[in-house]
C-alpha cells in the first residue's frame, strides 16, 4: 500500500494539483484538451504512469499506441494483437461473437496462423476447445497467459528502449495556471457542456470503421449491381 501511495501520490488530483489547472476548481478544460485518449504529444505526468505498469501502459489506448511502435520495430506485435482481439471479443456486441471468435481461432491460434502465438499446450487446448461454443470470458486464460509474458518481458525492455524515451523527451510539461478571483468567475460565466467518454469512443470507433472501409477491397460486382438498379 506504502509503494501504491509513493508512485501515485503525484498522479491523485485530491493529493497533488493537476496541471495547467484542475478543471473541477478553475472551469478551464486545458488539462482535458492535454490528455485527450490518443493525443499526438502526451504530458510528462502521462508518460510518467505508463511505466507503473503493462496494466496503465494498456489502458492507456496513447501508451498502447506507443507500445505497438516499439513491438513493430522488434517485430514481436502478436501477443498485444491477440490481447486486443480478446478484449474486443469481451466487450463486443453478442451478434459479432462467433465471427469474432472465427477470426482470433484463424489469426492467432490454427496450425501455421498468420499470427500464432506461443502458449503452452494445455491453455491452447482449454482455448481451441471453448472456441467451439464461444463466449465473452472463452478467450481468459489465454489473453492472461499472453499479458503475463508481456509483462515478464517485452515491458520492460519497452521502458529501456529509444521508443520510450523519445516520447519522454518530446512529452509535454505544461505551466501551472494562476487564475485572479475575477478570471475564475469569468471562466465559470464561460463554461462549455464537455463531450462525454462514451461520445468520443463512438466517434473514434466510426473513424475506424470509415478507414477501414477505405483500406478494404472494392468489390467491382456490388458498385456495379447498385449503378445498375439507378439507372
Amino acid at each position: 500500500l506504502v509503494k501504491y501511495i509513493t508512485s501515485y501520490k503525484n498522479h491523485d488530483a485530491f493529493l497533488a494539483p493537476c496541471l495547467p489547472s484542475n478543471p473541477w476548481e478553475t472551469d478551464h478544460d486545458a488539462y482535458w484538451t492535454l490528455n485527450m485518449r490518443r493525443v499526438e504529444v502526451p504530458t510528462k505526468m502521462r508518460v510518467e504512469r505508463w511505466s507503473f505498469s503493462l496494466f496503465e501502459l494498456l489502458t492507456d489506448l496513447r501508451g498502447r499506441d506507443d507500445f505497438k511502435i516499439f513491438l513493430k520495430k522488434e517485430f514481436s506485435g502478436e501477443n498485444l494483437a491477440f490481447w486486443e482481439a480478446a478484449e474486443e471479443l469481451k466487450w463486443g456486441t453478442a451478434s459479432s461473437m462467433s465471427a469474432k471468435a472465427e477470426t482470433i481461432f484463424k489469426t492467432f491460434l490454427a496450425p501455421g496462423a498468420p499470427r500464432w502465438i506461443n502458449i503452452d499446450g494445455r491453455t491452447m487446448g482449454l482455448t481451441v476447445k471453448g472456441l467451439d461454443h464461444p463466449h465473452r470470458y472463452v478467450l481468459e486464460a489465454a489473453q492472461t497467459h499472453v499479458f503475463m509474458l508481456m509483462k515478464k518481458d517485452t515491458f520492460f525492455r519497452y521502458l529501456k528502449s529509444p521508443t520510450y524515451k523519445e516520447t519522454q523527451k518530446k512529452a509535454l510539461n505544461p505551466e501551472a495556471h494562476n487564475f485572479s478571483s475575477a478570471q475564475l468567475e469569468e471562466n465559470a460565466r464561460n463554461r462549455s457542456t464537455g463531450i462525454h467518454p462514451i461520445i468520443l469512443w463512438q466517434q473514434e470507433e466510426e473513424e475506424k470503421a470509415k478507414a477501414a472501409a477505405a483500406a478494404a477491397p472494392v468489390d467491382v460486382k456490388a458498385v456495379m449491381s447498385k449503378i445498375d438498379r439507378k439507372k
